[in-house]
């Protein structure tokens, strides 16, 4: 049964007053919104098509690119529903045979109905792929590159780091998936280094170009930091040489890598006709990743480049239209096996996370319950109706925002930094009771009367030790949605002073979030040591299992998870349903 909207009144924005025929109806039920029935009724003007039943499949397009599905499947929507949908056999050939498809406002193709742009950047990004894995692969010397992976992988125990990075070096485009913990980056790392080697040791000796990028700031810094940290990991076999041609590495986003242009939010200055000059681009937190930036990225990658893909399948997908590392997961595999590798042994948190996740990635919602209520170090849940759990954690996440406002006082910027990745709330929501703006301004409002002032956005919006979380790009400043930083005293002024970049004045600073408490959506690419999840009732459409492995995922050391148990059985049951044909176009025969 297709989701549905719960309007709040009759003069709800999402309803178009007055409406009637089959667009009405639909927009009446929380169907379709008012942006697109607009849409709809718009381009139906536009290319002279007035069947009601062709118009509400373009609405069905329009509305399933805004839930994140590059098309939608026509066929079954109806199960179970009192609405009165068309009868869809012929509906998507109808619609192929259309105006609106010969004014190519949609495609159809293998029964899935696409609005145009996304139909492109789907066939696009399949051609590239397929291009990539089906060209000559990289002239190397394998026994060179086999005798620099055994001494940056030593012992048995990096075998199956050793083997990826060995596979990858061999080939223009790696997928390279695992949990996290599982030691991604530092096969990305010691992968680098024998790379770098090999270029340095061959005939014609040089240094590789290397890219490091992610979605979000935050999470293009802490690629950088752990392929940092790797180097100098206790049994590494990086030795000076390797350091010293690693030494220049920078990360940053996706967004700055391809080239930031004023006039467009889709297209860069890098493009098939202007190429990136790496010769290695690799790419963290790929699940975050659009289909439409994944188009980009690889139109911008020249062919004989290698392309690493890193990610973890099983992470909520990104929030504009696409599952890309999931499709190219499944799809890719078929077409080119070794291009998809994985890693599976957990390295970062303790046996009993890892033990969640795993039950959560099978599925199986008896084992992650008995896990939660077994109450073994680092895993727990708490009852939400239980008023003592709920007061508990108000008084974790004030305890934390007391010890901050101390440290940014007495200007401890650094100290300030590193207690926000102490412990961190997870919301699945933005608003109502179990939002994280609910218990942000929950958390500001408890401070303020403890400091005698009104603190939020309402009262002082900055203050001594205010975290803050980044939700745009600002090339000016160098910030990036996804960057978080701390409110500090500096003399007389305060001063934010971001996360692996630098301080600014509170008036620059526009596009920014308390963060106290965030939505998991906006957690990836994060980390915390410790982590609580506050789950919302068990009918909430966003409760998925997805969701909740991100979520419990971001934790090093410990999670809460602030849930009744049907909350928690209706997560691990639902999955996120994306609809999208990157998956067979890439499986099917060229």
């Amino acid at each position: 049964m297709i989701e549905r909207f719960e309007p709040t009144d009759a003069h709800d924005r999402r309803l178009v007053p007055g409406l009637g025929g089959l667009l009405g109806t639909f927009n009446a039920a929380g169907v379709l919104t008012a942006a697109d029935v607009h849409t709809a009724v718009r381009l139906g003007e536009l290319v002279g098509e007035d069947d009601e039943r062709l118009r509400l499949g373009v609405a069905l397009a329009v509305r399933a690119a805004r839930h994140g599905s590059v098309c939608v499947d026509l066929t079954g929507l109806a199960d179970g529903d009192d609405l009165p949908w068309p009868d869809s056999d012929g509906w998507a050939e109808d619609l192929a045979a259309s105006a609106f498809a010969a004014s190519s406002v949609v495609r159809v193709e293998h029964g899935l109905v696409y609005l145009d742009r996304y139909w492109r950047e789907e066939g696009q990004v399949r051609d590239d792929l397929v291009r990539r894995a089906e060209a000559a692969p990289p002239q190397v010397d394998a026994t060179l590159l086999a005798a620099h992976a055994e001494r940056l992988f030593p012992g048995a125990g990096s075998a199956d780091q050793r083997a990826v990075a060995l596979a990858a070096a061999q080939q223009w485009t790696t997928v390279l998936t695992g949990g996290p913990g599982t030691g991604k980056t530092t096969t990305v790392a010691g992968l680098l280094a024998v790379l770098a080697a090999e270029a340095a040791s061959g005939p014609d000796p040089r240094e590789l170009r290397i890219a490091l990028t992610a979605p979000t700031g935050k999470a293009a810094a802490r690629l950088l930091e752990s392929v940092r940290e790797a180097q100098e990991r206790p049994g590494a076999g990086f030795d000076a040489d390797d350091r010293r041609r690693l030494d220049g590495l920078t990360a940053t986003t996706m967004h700055r890598l391809l080239g930031w242009r004023p006039d467009s939010t889709t297209r860069f200055r890098h493009h098939r006709g202007n190429t990136l000059p790496h010769d290695v681009v690799v790419v963290d937190e790929t699940s975050m990743v659009s289909l439409t930036m994944m188009a980009r990225l690889l139109e911008a990658v020249r062919s004989d480049a290698r392309l690493v893909l890193v990610g973890d399948p099983d992470q909520l997908a990104s929030v504009e239209a696409g599952a890309v590392l999931a499709d190219l997961v499944g799809g890719l595999a078929a077409r080119a096996p070794a291009a998809v590798t994985g890693l599976t042994t957990t390295r970062r948190y303790g046996a009993e996370i890892g033990a969640l996740a795993q039950a959560l990635r099978d599925g199986d919602a008896e084992e992650v319950l008995r896990r939660l209520d077994a109450g073994a170090d680092g895993v727990r849940r708490l009852d939400p109706e239980d008023p003592a759990a709920l007061a508990a954690l108000r008084e974790r996440l004030l305890a934390q925002a007391r010890s901050l406002h101390v440290l940014a006082e007495a200007g401890r910027a650094e100290e300030a930094l590193s207690l926000t990745e102490e412990h961190r709330l997870l919301c699945a929501h933005r608003d109502g009771p179990h939002g994280a703006r609910h218990w942000n301004a929950l958390v500001e409002r408890s401070l303020g009367e403890e400091l005698g002032a009104f603190l939020g956005a309402h009262g002082q919006e900055w203050y001594p030790g205010r975290p803050v979380l980044v939700t745009s790009n600002d090339y000016g400043l160098g910030l990036f949605n996804g960057d978080t930083g701390v409110t500090v005293r500096d003399g007389e002024q305060l001063r934010v002073v971001v996360a692996g970049a630098s301080a600014y004045s509170t008036s620059r600073l526009s596009d920014v979030e308390t963060l106290h408490a965030m939505t998991v959506h906006k957690s990836q690419g994060s980390q915390a040591r410790h982590v609580s999840v506050l789950l919302p009732p068990q009918d909430s459409p966003l409760l998925t299992r997805e969701l909740l492995y991100t979520a419990v995922t971001r934790a090093r050391e410990s999670v809460t998870v602030v849930a009744s148990p049907e909350a928690v059985r209706a997560a691990v049951e639902r999955r996120v349903q994306r609809a999208s044909g990157l998956r067979p176009r890439l499986a099917l025969p060229s």
